[in-house]
């Protein structure tokens, strides 16, 4: 299932060797938190730790936490929230975080959280000897470059991330020491743009997200909403993906299929009207592209739905719209 990952598991699993024998199995491999990012007494001695923090409330809260001067600290998303990332006064990240998303920390670096929306995220506490400094005679990357890194709907981290949680009333300490060191392999091989593309402004990202909303369920083109925003079309595709994580496209799309599971959820319309409504041509291509973004067709989301299962996929939990990786964004 997970090519890429299970390769990387097995040649961490060969490196691990025997230093792991006696401590690896049986040890519990993920500790909940009760206050973000603070392990109970005890743990976080290894060299790697992990951890989930999980917030169902939908209450605003902020929190904070410094990294130890010894290790980074990185964070995947396993649901889509929103919230925002600050040190001191410079913003970080501010807005929808999709699934799949991390962020790093470098050591002893403070950091606030203000979360605005239920969330959930697996937190891997990893010893800085994982991230070599950097050489001009290779790729490595620096603490500066790590540091403050955001990385929307990285699939290749999502992967990881499931594969611990999928097995985590089974997995050992061993199988979670892997699964870290997969991820910081992954992270520390990251190749950063010379060119830094600035986020959409909040105000033309506002005009833009209000002229989807009142315009979802008719046709939309790229030269609209650049329009709207009052930017070149290229210059609107590139900012507004940095600002949202989301091409122009599939943000029309993810608006669409949220406003269908509304439809879906509190009426009884059929299926072809809901796709009519929601600016579809066909039910056909509405139910690819609602099973592509949620994992279910809309007719299982709906029974789901209405006898109240938990088993929903959550939205952009499952992105996979044109294979790439992921998106990068640093603060200058």
């Amino acid at each position: 299932m997970l090519t890429d990952t299970q390769a990387g598991l097995a040649w961490f699993s060969v490196q691990a060797g025997s230093q792991d024998q006696e401590a690896g199995y049986g040890a519990r491999a993920l500790h909940d938190e009760r206050k973000w990012r603070q392990l109970e007494p005890g743990v976080g001695a290894d060299d790697i730790t992990i951890s989930r923090w999980t917030d169902p409330g939908g209450a605003s809260r902020r929190e904070e936490a410094i990294s130890p001067p010894d290790q980074y600290f990185i964070a995947v998303a396993l649901k889509t929230t929103r919230l925002r990332l600050t040190r001191a006064r410079k913003t970080i990240f501010e807005g929808v975080m999709p699934a799949g998303s991390l962020y790093v920390s470098a050591p002893s670096q403070q950091l606030s959280a203000q979360f605005d929306a239920p969330c959930d995220f697996l937190h891997f506490h990893i010893s800085a000897s994982y991230f070599p400094v950097q050489r001009s005679t290779d790729r490595s990357v620096s603490s500066e470059d790590l540091n403050d890194l955001v990385l929307l709907r990285n699939s290749f981290a999502e992967q990881l991330a499931k594969a611990l949680i999928e097995n985590a009333e089974t997995a050992d300490r061993k199988f979670a020491r892997c699964i870290g060191q997969t991820l910081a392999m992954h992270v520390a091989r990251f190749e950063f743009p010379q060119n830094k593309v600035n986020a959409l402004p909040k105000w033309r990202l506002r005009r833009v997200e209000e002229y989807v909303k009142a315009n979802f369920d008719r046709c939309i083109s790229l030269s609209d909403l650049a329009k709207v925003a009052g930017l070149s079309r290229m210059h609107f595709a590139a900012q507004f993906r940095t600002a949202t994580g989301y091409r122009p496209r599939e943000y029309l799309l993810h608006q669409r299929i949220e406003h269908a599971k509304s439809l879906l959820s509190n009426t009884e319309t059929p299926l072809a009207e809901i796709a009519l409504a929601v600016g579809f041509c066909t039910q056909a291509h509405f139910s690819t592209v609602f099973k592509r973004i949620t994992g279910e067709t809309p007719a299982r989301w709906r029974c789901a739905s209405k006898n109240e299962l938990p088993a929903i996929a959550d939205v952009s939990a499952r992105p996979g719209f044109d294979g790439r990786d992921h998106e990068l964004r640093r603060v200058a």
